[in-house]
């Protein structure tokens, strides 16, 4: 079993906050059989541990701005993500994302810069090379309640049932056909209907 853990972000000091559930805990944990496993936690981390990792423009990110849709879902690229309240180092850090691999939704951009949205709603602007094109998805982080998500070997619910899911479980998202996609978790994959992820559209297609 790997070791539980949370994701989210973590308050900077002296910073007030609005909108989201800043600091909220959320298992992740996946049912397999009767074994539960938990995906691998990443710590959060205070603001001086953290870094913008602001590099001349001639340095690429993963994440490419060129004729890139507005808004789009990205990923963090790193476990230690700076959220500043505007586009520039100068402006203050509101909280500091924990997790590689979440997923965030870019609705603005300004120059290297992108605000983005997490999945509870908090918006803030990340510098572009922490974010990558790589996509991930959360299992229905909106779920108040011990909701399970199936897992399928196939994109049918009448295919074998590979694993049950719980509310904020993080795949990476190898494909979408529109209603279903394709996951894999730790070392498991499967197909999950797409209105119960969040980190791709409705709809979406994906390839």
């Amino acid at each position: 079993m790997v070791g539980a853990g949370r994701f989210g972000r973590k308050p900077v000091a002296g910073i007030a906050q609005t909108g989201g559930k800043v600091g909220s805990r959320v298992k992740h944990l996946i049912s397999i059989a009767a074994v539960a496993l938990a995906l691998t936690s990443v710590s959060a981390v205070g603001p001086s541990a953290a870094a913008d990792n602001v590099k001349p423009a001639a340095v690429e990110s993963t994440e490419k701005s060129a004729a890139l849709p507005v808004p789009r879902f990205v990923s963090l690229k790193s476990d230690k993500v700076n959220v500043r309240k505007g586009p520039s180092t100068d402006q203050a850090i509101v909280w500091v994302f924990s997790r590689a691999g979440l997923p965030v939704e870019v609705i603005a951009e300004s120059d290297n810069w992108r605000r983005v949205r997490d999945s509870e709603g908090a918006d803030g602007w990340v510098f572009h090379s922490l974010l990558s094109a790589r996509r991930t998805a959360l299992i229905t982080p909106w779920s108040k309640g011990d909701e399970r998500v199936a897992l399928y070997s196939s994109n049918s619910t009448g295919s074998r049932a590979v694993a049950e899911l719980q509310s904020g479980v993080l795949g990476n998202v190898l494909s979408c056909d529109g209603e279903w996609c394709e996951l894999s978790i730790d070392d498991y994959s499967g197909f999950v209907q797409q209105d119960k992820l969040w980190g791709v559209y409705r709809g979406e297609v994906l390839k």
